[in-house]
C-alpha cells in the first residue's frame, strides 16, 4: 500500500458507486417524473371531459325546457278577467 492509506481505498470505492448506480437512479427518478407528467395529463383530460358532459347536459336541457316553453300557434283566445278589488 501507500503511504496515504485505506481513504485512499474507500474512496476510489465510492467512485465506482456512484458512477455504477448513477444510471439506475437517473433511471427511477426519470419513470418517476413519467408518471407524474402521465397522472397530470389524465388527471387535467378527467376534468375536460366532465366539463364537457356537465355542459352538454346542461345544454340539452336548455333547449328541451326553451321547446316545452315555445308559444301555441293556435288561433285560441284566452280571455283574462281582471282581480276585482273589494272597497
Amino acid at each position: 500500500m501507500s503511504e496515504r492509506g485505506p481513504g485512499v481505498l474507500i474512496g476510489a470505492g465510492v467512485a465506482a458507486c456512484a458512477v455504477c448506480c448513477v444510471g439506475p437512479i437517473a433511471g427511477v427518478l426519470a419513470a418517476i417524473g413519467i408518471g407524474s407528467v402521465a397522472g397530470f395529463a389524465l388527471f387535467g383530460l378527467l376534468g375536460l371531459a366532465a366539463a364537457v358532459a356537465i355542459g352538454a347536459v346542461l345544454l340539452l336541457r336548455r333547449r328541451r325546457r326553451a321547446q316545452q316553453c315555445a308559444p301555441h300557434e293556435g288561433n285560441d283566445a284566452v280571455t283574462v278577467e281582471p282581480p276585482r278589488i273589494r272597497t
